[in-house]
């Protein structure tokens, strides 16, 4: 399967290289865009979702590592949950 990764910055200014199996997350991404925190998890949710729904579709089982990248999301999106309108830049695809 092709795979992907990408570049997001946080509303802290930290940067991410993130990673999906699939290229399921052209569709629901654009390079050099703001997402609102919540929209950009919820995105990052399906997309992955379907991600590793292919990987279980084509092997037998869900890809880890998607479902790994997404928990990572959510784990850093809560910590900026509370903060005045929190967005997210996608800067790039990398592959």
């Amino acid at each position: 399967m092709p795979e992907v990764r990408f570049q997001i910055v946080w509303p802290d200014e930290s940067q991410d290289s993130c990673y999906s199996p699939s290229l399921i997350v052209k569709e629901y991404f654009a390079a050099d865009t703001e997402y609102d925190l919540v929209d950009f998890v919820e995105r990052s949710r399906t997309a992955l979702n379907i991600a590793s729904d292919r990987v279980k579709a084509k092997y037998g089982f869900p890809c880890g590592l998607a479902l790994g990248q997404l928990q990572e999301i959510e784990a850093k999106a809560a910590k900026f949950a509370q903060s005045k309108q929190p967005k997210v830049k996608f800067i790039k695809f990398n592959n």
